[in-house]
Parts: C-alpha cells; structure tokens; sequence
C-alpha cells in the first residue's frame, strides 16, 4: 500500500460529492425513472434500424441496433466524478468504464467521443488535458478512436465518453439469456469502491485496485463470446448483487452466489471494517435485500457483495478459463438472489 500523495496536486476527490460509479442513482429510483420512458410509451416514427436491445430488455449495459445479418451498432455513454486524486488514472478509469459497457454486451468499441464537465475557475485546463490523456490512451490501447467530444463548465469535475462499437447479432451478450444450469464467472476481484472511499478520506493510494479499474474488459468479452457465452454483464455501481439482480430478473431465473468463491482485492475487507463504506453501496444493499436470501452471510459480507464497483469486471452466465466460478443459474425460485457462505 503506498503512503498519502505528498505533491502539491488538487486532490479531484474533494471536489465532488460521491466519487465514480458510487455516483449512479439508486437502483430503485433509476428503475421507477426508466419505466417512465420505455417502449410502452411510443416506439421512432419509421426508425432506420431494428432494435435488437434497448430499454424494455431489463437494463442491459447498451442499446444495439442491426444493420445487416452479421452487424450490429452498440451505442452506450458514462461518465462520473473523479475516483481517485491523480487526473491521468482517472481518465484511464472513467474510458476502460465507458468502453465496457461495449465489451459487456459482446461488443468491439471502434469510436469514442469525450464528455467532460470542468471547474475551469478552481481547476486549470492543464489538468482537464491529463484527464483527457489518460481517456485517449486506454482508448487507443483498445483499438477505439477518439474523435473530439462535448465540454460544459462544471462546479463537479465529470469525464467519460460516448461509445460506439460493433457485434454480431447473434453472438450478442445479454442479460435475459442467462439459462439454468449455467456457472456464473466474475472477471475481476471486488472492493473498488471501499477502497476508493478510503482514498478519498485519507488520500491513501492503492495501486492493484487503479489498475483493476484502468483494465480493459476486453480480453474477457473476446474470450466469452468465441466460447459459445451469450449472457453477461459487466459490475460496476450497483455492485455485484445489483448487477446479478438485474440479470436474474431479466432471465426469469434465479441466481446463487458462493461468497466464499468471490474474489476481493487486498485491503478491502479491513476497509468495510474500518467503516469506508459508501452511501451508494449501502442503498444498494437496502435495494437489493428484500429480493435476496443472505442465509447466514454477515453483514460486512453482504457490504462487500453490494459495493459500488467502478470499472469491474464481467459477470457471466457461462464458464471461462482463467476467471473464478462464484455461483450458478437455477430455475426460478421463491426470490431471485441467494448467497452462501
């Protein structure tokens, strides 16, 4: 673990009031918001392209529309406040988080487009550049360009991108897919959000947890698609239980978790431990618990499965090589969720 950063920065957290993906709207809300608008209300005046998903397919990470037999557009955007203090990891964080939304629906990103909101009366634009950087960088290591974007002043830092990529529409990821018998497989340990709200109230910084977050889903998304896998989504704000929910609901399955299977990054526990918790994780906890058979599973537990990840990993109906199994799909039961020891 490395000690508080000792330069003269600004420390971006302090300038925001959540940090990441910790930021998203409660689940419950976001659910009532959606409804409000979906396909029931009216559908495009002689639309172009075929939706193949969008808001009526239980909350998938994008929307994709068929051109051709063999090609589909995923469209998606995200952006948040700053995760962590240094400008340049946040902008690795906040692209690797925007271009998974792709990659979790089976997808290749082939253009991007930046959204950035700026303080530019506390904040010079040097630092706006480093974040900017940091953006293009994951982006172009993902083979995706970065054509421009939109800028607002902000009193909030907020950067991320707008995304567009591609998929074959029959080899799509998507949550309403998921079948019994299938394993779950989780692509990257939990605890970000613990961890980063530790970073946000000490300035600690912990290495292993910026670089699981500045990862790029994308080998995992290749890996599952060429394996016959077509159901998944990736974890980020509504935490690992959140994210399960939604794919068992959409699926009309039920979803058991192994708590003891789950990986976690180092230092996350003793972070719940000594109380760096979000509000975002525990409304998600709150949201997320009448739905769910927890057993004897402790409290800091159900925390840590709940906890508002940024830029995680994939969560899979399926089994890939090289990633843990942390549960299986079973057929629908008295409640969606379940989690063991």
């Amino acid at each position: 673990m490395d000690e508080p950063r000792a330069d003269d920065l600004p420390r971006l957290t302090q300038l925001a009031h959540g940090g990441g993906c910790a930021c998203k709207i409660p689940p419950g809300e976001l659910d009532a918001l959606v409804a409000g608008v979906s396909g029931a209300h009216g559908t495009p005046v002689d639309p172009a392209l075929e939706l193949l998903v969008g808001l009526d397919g239980g909350g998938d990470d994008a929307a994709v529309a068929r051109l051709d037999a063999e090609r589909a557009i995923v469209t998606t955007a995200d952006f948040f406040t700053p995760v962590v203090d240094d400008p340049y990891d946040w902008g690795r964080i906040a692209a690797a988080n925007a271009l998974s939304d792709v990659y979790a629906m089976g997808g290749v990103p082939v253009t991007a487009v930046n959204l950035l909101g700026w303080p530019r009366e506390r904040l010079g634009l040097e630092l706006a550049a480093r974040v900017l950087s940091g953006g293009r960088d994951v982006a172009h290591a993902a083979g995706c360009h970065v054509g421009g974007g939109h800028s607002v002043d902000d009193p909030e830092p907020k950067y991320g991108m707008s995304v567009v990529g591609v998929v074959h529409p029959d080899r799509m990821l998507r949550m309403d897919a998921a079948t019994p018998g299938l394993p779950l497989t989780l692509t990257k340990p939990l605890g970000t959000g613990v961890l980063n709200s530790r970073h946000k109230a000490t300035g600690t910084v912990f290495p292993e947890a910026v670089e699981t977050m500045a990862t790029l889903n994308r080998d995992a998304s290749r890996a599952a698609v060429e394996s016959g896998i077509r159901s998944g989504t990736d974890v980020t704000g509504f935490g690992l239980l959140g994210h399960l929910y939604k794919l068992a609901r959409a699926a009309n399955v039920t979803a058991v978790i192994h708590s003891s299977a789950v990986p976690f990054l180092p230092d996350a526990r003793k972070a719940v431990a000594d109380g760096f918790v979000s509000g975002g994780t525990r409304r998600n906890l709150e949201w997320i618990t009448p739905f769910t058979d927890f057993g004897s599973v402790s409290h800091e537990d159900r925390l840590l499965l709940a906890d508002a990840q940024t830029s995680g990993g994939l969560l899979l109906a399926g089994e890939l090589p090289g990633h843990p199994v942390i549960g299986e799909i079973r057929p629908p039961g008295p409640l969606p969720l379940v989690v063991r020891d």
